[in-house]
Formats: C-alpha cells, sequence, structure tokens
C-alpha cells in the first residue's frame, strides 16, 4: 500500500509540472513575436545609425557646426589718408555699435521700447528687428558714447555693443570733396574713399564664435583681419586751406551761387589744392544738400568764355598764323558773322594780336579763328583735352560738351573763337593752361601720390603722365609772353602777384539755361586761369565764380581772387622773387619721370 501511495504520489506532481499542448504553443508564439519585435527594431536602429554615419554624415557635421558656432562679419580699420606732408585729412576711430541676438531676448516689445529711448529709434523698427529669426542683427551702427552707456545700463539679455571702425575727418570741411565719404559699413561712397576704397578698406574681418545650445556666445577669436592701406596725396594741406578761405570770400563778397578753384603743379599734374563752395562736413554729410557735397571743380561744366581764346591763340600761332604783332581791326566793337552782330565790350580800333587778348576783344578773336579754320581749330580743342577725360582719379568726371565741325553752323567757329558753343570743366581749363605753362606737354593730373600698405611697403606709386605734344616749346614761350600783357595791360591787372610775373586770361561767360537752351542774358561766369612765375611756373591755378550778383567780371572778381591764393600759396612753397630751383626741377621731371600714355 505505501508503494502505490507514492507512486500515485509522483504520478500527481509530474502532472503538475507538465503544460498542457495548447499553453506551450502560445509560450513559444510569444517568444517568437518577441524575438521578431526585436529583430526589426535593430534592424529599424542600424538601418537608422547607418543613415546618420553614412548617407547624412557630411550634412550633419556642417549644421553641428552652425549650431556650435557662428562667424560675424566685420570691417578691418580703414587705412588713413594723409597729405603730401603727412598731415592726417582722414582716419578711422573705434566707435561702439548696438547689436542683438534675437533668439536670446526675453521680452522683445520691452527691449523695444526700452532701447528706443536710449537709442533715439522708433521702438516699431527695433521690435521688428528682434523678432527676426536671424541669428544676429544690428540695432543701430556707431552710437555715441552716451548712448553705449545708456544700453549697458539696461543690462537687456540678447543685446550687445561691439566696437566697430568709423571714419573721422579732423579738418571737418577741409578738403571734403577731394576725399568724400563713407557710409556706415565703412565703405566710400564718394571722392577719393570711393576711387581708392578696395585699397583704403582692406579685406573683410570675421569673428568666429563658439556658442551653446541656446546660440550663448562661449567664446571668440578673430579671423582674417587685414588692415586698409594707408593714402598719401599730393594735397598741401595749407595751400589747400588758402584755396578754400580765398574762393569762400570771393562768393560770399560777389553774392554768387558758388564757386571753384584748383591749383595744380603745371609740370608734374599733381593737384595741390581743390575747393568748392559751398562746402559740407564729411563728418555729418547727411545733413548736407546734394549741391554742396557735388565737386563741381570736376563733374561739372561751364562755356569757358574768353578765356578760351588762348587756345584759338596757341593754334593760330602753332600753325604760324599770326605773329604777336600783327595787327587786327577791331570795326569800332562790332562784327556780324552768319546774321548775328557779336559785340566787344568796348570798341577797340586798329589791334595787335597780344592787345587782342589783353584786352580780351571779341572781334580780334573771331577774325583769328577766321585764319585758322574749322578743321584746324578742331585739331586743337580736342588736342588739349576739350571733349575728353583728364583721367584724373576721381570719380564722377565730365568730358564737357565739344562737336565735330560737320555739326558746325555758320555760327559755330565765331562762337568758338571766344568760348560759347562749348562745355568744359574746370580741371580741363587748367590742365589746357597749365600745357602752355610747361613748354607745350598735356599731362595728366592726379591726387594720389603713393598707397602705402600696414606693413609700410609701397603697393601702388604715381608719377607724372605726359599725355601728348599740342603745342611746340617756342610757341608755349610766345603764348605766355602775350598772356603775361594779359595781367600788365589787360583785363587782368587784379591778378598780378608783387614780385612776380603772372600769365592768364579772363572769362566772363553767359550761362546756359537748362529749361530754355539759351544762353541766359543776366546770368554770367566770371573766371580766371593762369599760371605764376611765368619764366619758371610754379603754380597754375584756376578760379570759377558761377553767377555773382556783384562784381561780374571775371577781372573783378576771380582775378583777384587768383592773386591772393597765388601770393599766399608762393609764400608757404618758399618760392621768393628770382628763385630759379624750379626750373632744374622741371627739366628733370620733363626728361626722366613723364610715361608717355
Amino acid at each position: 500500500m505505501p508503494m502505490q501511495r507514492r507512486t500515485r504520489e509522483r504520478s500527481s506532481k509530474k502532472g503538475e509540472a507538465t503544460p498542457a499542448p495548447a499553453k506551450l504553443g502560445r509560450l513559444r508564439r510569444r517568444v517568437i513575436v518577441l524575438f521578431c519585435s526585436l529583430a526589426a527594431a535593430l534592424t529599424i536602429i542600424s538601418g537608422r545609425l547607418f543613415s546618420l554615419q553614412v548617407y547624412q554624415y557630411a550634412d550633419l557635421v556642417e549644421a553641428a557646426k552652425r549650431q556650435s558656432s557662428d562667424r560675424i562679419s566685420s570691417v578691418s580699420r580703414r587705412g588713413t589718408i594723409y597729405d603730401r606732408n603727412g598731415r592726417d585729412l582722414a582716419i578711422s576711430i573705434g566707435a561702439s555699435s548696438i547689436g542683438a541676438r534675437p533668439s536670446q531676448v526675453v521680452n522683445p516689445k520691452r527691449a523695444a521700447a526700452a532701447l528706443s529711448a536710449a537709442l533715439s529709434l522708433p521702438a516699431e523698427k527695433i521690435l521688428e528687428r528682434l523678432q527676426t529669426e536671424k541669428p544676429f542683427v544690428w540695432i543701430k551702427r556707431s552710437v555715441s558714447t552716451e548712448e553705449a552707456q545708456a544700453v549697458a545700463r539696461l543690462m537687456l539679455k540678447g543685446i550687445e555693443s561691439d566696437t566697430e571702425s568709423k571714419r573721422f575727418y579732423p579738418k571737418q570741411q577741409q578738403a571734403a570733396h577731394l576725399l568724400g565719404f563713407v557710409g556706415t559699413d565703412d565703405r566710400g561712397l564718394e571722392g577719393l574713399e570711393l576711387q581708392y576704397d578696395t585699397y583704403l578698406a582692406g579685406k573683410r574681418k570675421w569673428l568666429a564664435q563658439q556658442q551653446d545650445a541656446r546660440r550663448r556666445p562661449i567664446f571668440r577669436e578673430e579671423a582674417g583681419e587685414a588692415q586698409g592701406s594707408d593714402l598719401h596725396l599730393t594735397i598741401d594741406e595749407v595751400v589747400q586751406y588758402i584755396t578754400e578761405r580765398e574762393l569762400e570770400a570771393a562768393v560770399t563778397k560777389s553774392g554768387a551761387l558758388s564757386g571753384s578753384a584748383i591749383v595744380m603743379d603745371p609740370f608734374s599734374g599733381e593737384i595741390l589744392a581743390l575747393a568748392n563752395y559751398p562746402t559740407f562736413d564729411p563728418n555729418a554729410y547727411t545733413e548736407a544738400v546734394a549741391f554742396a557735397r557735388r565737386n563741381r571743380a570736376v563733374v561739372d561744366y561751364y562755356a569757358p568764355g574768353s578765356a578760351f581764346k588762348a587756345i584759338v591763340g596757341a593754334g593760330a600761332l602753332e600753325e604760324k598764323l599770326v605773329r604777336p604783332e600783327d595787327q587786327f581791326d577791331g570795326d569800332g566793337g562790332a562784327i556780324t558773322v552768319g546774321g548775328v552782330t557779336i559785340r566787344d565790350h568796348e570798341r577797340f580800333g586798329i589791334m595787335t594780336f597780344s592787345e587782342v587778348l589783353a584786352h580780351s576783344s571779341n572781334v580780334g578773336a573771331i577774325k583769328v579763328g577766321m585764319r585758322l579754320g574749322k578743321s584746324l581749330y578742331y585739331n586743337y580743342i580736342s588736342g588739349f583735352g576739350f571733349g575728353n577725360l583728364t583721367n584724373i582719379d576721381l570719380p564722377g568726371e565730365t568730358p564737357g560738351l565739344v562737336r565735330r565741325p560737320k555739326e558746325w553752323s555758320a555760327l559755330s567757329l565765331a562762337s568758338l573763337s571766344i568760348g560759347m558753343e562749348i562745355s568744359v570743366s574746370p580741371l580741363q581749363m587748367l590742365v589746357a593752361m597749365s600745357a602752355i605753362a610747361n613748354g607745350g606737354i598735356l599731362v595728366r593730373p592726379y591726387v594720389a601720390k603713393s598707397i602705402v600698405a600696414a606693413d609700410g611697403k609701397v603697393i601702388v606709386e604715381n608719377a607724372p603722365v605726359q599725355v601728348r605734344r599740342v603745342i611746340s616749346e617756342a610757341t608755349s614761350r610766345t603764348l605766355a609772353t602775350v598772356l603775361k600783357g594779359v595781367v600788365t595791360e589787360g583785363t587782368g591787372k587784379e591778378a598780378a602777384v608783387e614780385g612776380f610775373d603772372v600769365a592768364g586770361k579772363t572769362g566772363t561767360s553767359q550761362k546756359l539755361e537748362p529749361a530754355t537752351g539759351r544762353y541766359s542774358q543776366h546770368k554770367v561766369v566770371a573766371s580766371f586761369v593762369g599760371f605764376v612765375p611765368v619764366e619758371q611756373p610754379r603754380l597754375a591755378i584756376i578760379v570759377i565764380i558761377d553767377d555773382p550778383s556783384t562784381l561780374r567780371w571775371g577781372g573783378s572778381i576771380a582775378a583777384p581772387t587768383f592773386r591772393e591764393i597765388a601770393r599766399d600759396s608762393l609764400k608757404h612753397l618758399g618760392i621768393t622773387p628770382g628763385t630759379r630751383e624750379r626750373l632744374r626741377v622741371a627739366e628733370g621731371i620733363r626728361s626722366a619721370t613723364f610715361r608717355l600714355n
């Protein structure tokens, strides 16, 4: 019996440990599903990892770099502009600029209101910038010290103050039209700042910034910095000051609309001074009207009037069609050409050619022009550079207006002989007179003497350029003597400089009315262009007074202005009566440094 009971007990335990067939099947299915799920998950994960690590690797690395680092563009220090003696005319100083990282600004509306009060900007515009998706935006560039301090006191999260380069002109209005100005991005907009912007600006500087996931900066390092090159000019600061002072006085005294004056070395083409009045302060150029900012000495043109008689005289002398002593009948001060009567400012009788120019006789000049003829006269007009650019290194130069002989009327030859039916720039007229002064050579005017890199290396150096010979040296000397008579005996007596011989020509021309296309009966341009000393020219100077209400003749307002500029400039340059050093220098330039264009 006990044996049978133990046998039954073992049989009962064995039956409990063995699962039913249905339960075993369910367990197996669960194991298979779990295994397949794990295998599928591993396959998906492996595929995803493979895609991320192989196919998308380059894109993800680039995205990581964008998230962890930023590259902020800045501008390197702009090069300094110096006069010929190393005096600062344009420099760069540090200035604070306010920027923002919109993603870090906690309350854009409140920040915009606070910044508006500190920076004197409309809150709406600031808010618009703070709500952009860009990582960085500028709020206001080149702020004042007071504004920068006001922003710092706000302690706004996401608002930053960076130091940038700001252009500053220590002499304020002096040489404003030459220098020009730069914009808020430190790029040249006018004048030499524009002409030589590539050299002055240097290369763009980048700030490489490491940041966390919220774009908060961790540290920065500068990269790619290259300081701008310095620009050395032919301008003499003192001569520039003298020219501007006397030009302003002349415009004010005569009640004129405006005025221009240029001082040039007639042998080398170096511009020593260039001025316009009214003028402006390039430190605050946005406050000036466009007319005041316009470099009228280079970009505007006018009818030269009687000053152009020097050109018809040069052609006639060169072609040996006249001699200084040849006589002309003044016809009582009037001549009729093409049905139009042209009058002199006074009645003249018999005059020599020298007297025709000295007294600025229209009748005499027209008769000289008729001897020269259309074709030859046009050749000398174009030969002296009229109708073409002088190629000065300043932006916006005008070539003037010169018509070809086939377009001339029956009156044109006579009109051109007295400087009408033609438009020239003050610079062109001065370059032409310089050719008469220097022995008959047309030279290219220039303002930049050299460009020097930050390491002191000279990367550009300008030298005098001979364009072409327009008249012989013999004709040049003869005409210089004739033009000296304009100052000693004729209409240019007010241009005389004590102790020096001066040669030049006055001009008083009617202004062209843009609305009608006709010459005004009331508005004139008064001018004087000449050089000093006659035997050894050091300075060629032109003075233009536009629309004077009093002192309306070139001899009464432009000539005395020439005198004042010449006298004080000669004194500053240490040139005294009898100085002969210039002749040797001039010969050296003529033989050694001129380049044929």
